[in-house]
């Protein structure tokens, strides 16, 4: 299953655009899987993730975490944000 033909400079420049604010994350590495029939984003920044504890943030986002330190969020309803 592959992705359409998007609209090339669009596409560049909101990749772009991400890529920018990701390099503002505090994390040192950061990994995005969208399930799309889910409809759910999500974020890692360590793999394996192994979470052990889970924080519901409220507006359907989730905090995983290891101990202390935080290992991914969730984010449900991703495309409607």
């Amino acid at each position: 299953m592959g992705m359409a033909p998007p609209d090339l400079p669009d596409f560049v420049s909101n990749c772009v655009a991400l890529a920018t604010k990701i390099m503002r994350l505090p994390a040192p590495q950061v990994w995005l899987d969208y399930d799309k029939q889910a409809d759910v984003l999500y974020m890692s920044f360590r793999k394996p993730q192994r979470a052990t504890e889970t924080i519901e943030l409220g507006d359907h986002i989730l905090l995983r975490k290891a101990g202390r330190e935080i290992v991914g969020l969730t984010i449900l309803n991703a495309s409607s944000r």
